[in-house]
């Protein structure tokens, strides 16, 4: 069935709001799996609905390692999400993704601990796949957009997802190097992995703000330098939203992202856990109803 777009976005780094939508209404959406990083900003451009999320919260208060990402994307599933645009500041690991650069991402390497990465556990178990872990369809409206918008785009890289809050060791930037990794940052993972379990097809914009600690003879990367390239970026990441909604068919096609629990859910009906499946009801109703 074709249907109508309504685009979750992730506001990180330098992104604390969208301008120009139409019946902007901040609203409170309770989760089973906590709070939320803020209320939610929903409201229109053009013909397609918006719902707004600001991952650190306003005002940026919430540390990398303590943002409720099954929260977030719980509430954006509740809010009627049909899919998500994530934007996110990051270190480059490369030259040519210079401080200005936005990337789109295709590929993640995971090096967070102890964060939640999953909607599911004992009781209801399911296994999703990530080898292909943004939708492209997204990812390349992503692409173009950017450029529309008057900004220098790289589209492919590789994103690696560390822990923080602190930056790199200048070792472990280098390693990242070996490994093939373009850009890193602290909070695109566990993000696309529950999008992928909520169904929600997904696609991150990277706006670098440094090169990391990798370049021998430089300084390394400060806090003064990333707040200051996070809101040159910020006016650009605004418009390559407004550029993305306008890019957008003017009807939703399926995704087999749309579906894919159908093929990851595990535990029989009789053995599931009736606590865990409740609070399942939004991001794997329809497939637990099958």
């Amino acid at each position: 069935m074709n249907g109508q777009w309504t685009i979750g976005i992730i506001g990180g780094s330098g992104l604390y709001a969208i301008d120009g939508l139409e019946a902007a209404e901040w609203r409170e959406i309770p989760s089973p799996w906590g709070a939320p990083s803020d209320a939610l900003l929903f409201g229109r451009l053009g013909a397609v609905n918006l719902v707004f999320l600001p991952r650190h919260g306003r005002g940026h208060r919430i540390s990398p390692a303590d943002i409720n990402a099954r929260a977030n994307i719980d509430a954006l599933k509740r809010a009627g999400c049909t899919d998500i645009l994530a934007i996110s500041s990051i270190g480059s690991l490369q030259e040519q993704h210079e401080p200005g650069r936005f990337v789109v991402v295709d590929q993640f390497i995971d090096r967070t601990v102890g964060r939640a990465s999953s909607f599911f556990g004992t009781g209801m178990v399911a296994h999703v796949s990530m080898a292909e872990p943004v939708c492209p369809r997204l990812s390349a409206i992503a692409a173009d957009a950017v450029a529309a918008a008057g900004g220098k785009v790289t589209s492919g890289v590789t994103y690696v997802a560390m822990e923080g809050p602190q930056f790199s060791t200048r070792a472990e930037s280098l390693l990242y190097r070996q490994w093939g990794a373009d850009v890193i940052g602290m909070t695109a993972l566990p993000e696309a992995k529950l999008a992928r379990e909520a169904e929600l097809p997904y696609a991150l914009i990277g706006m670098v703000t440094d090169y990391d600690c990798w370049r021998e003879g430089h300084a390394h990367v400060d806090v003064a330098e990333v707040i200051a390239q996070a809101q040159a970026n910020a006016a650009l990441a605004a418009r390559t939203v407004t550029e993305f909604v306008r890019l957008l068919p003017a009807e939703r096609t399926p995704s087999p992202i749309d579906t894919g629990l159908d093929v990851a859910l595990m535990t029989a009906p009789a053995a599931r856990d009736p606590a865990l499946v409740a609070r399942l009801d939004a991001v794997a109703g329809r497939a637990l109803r099958r």
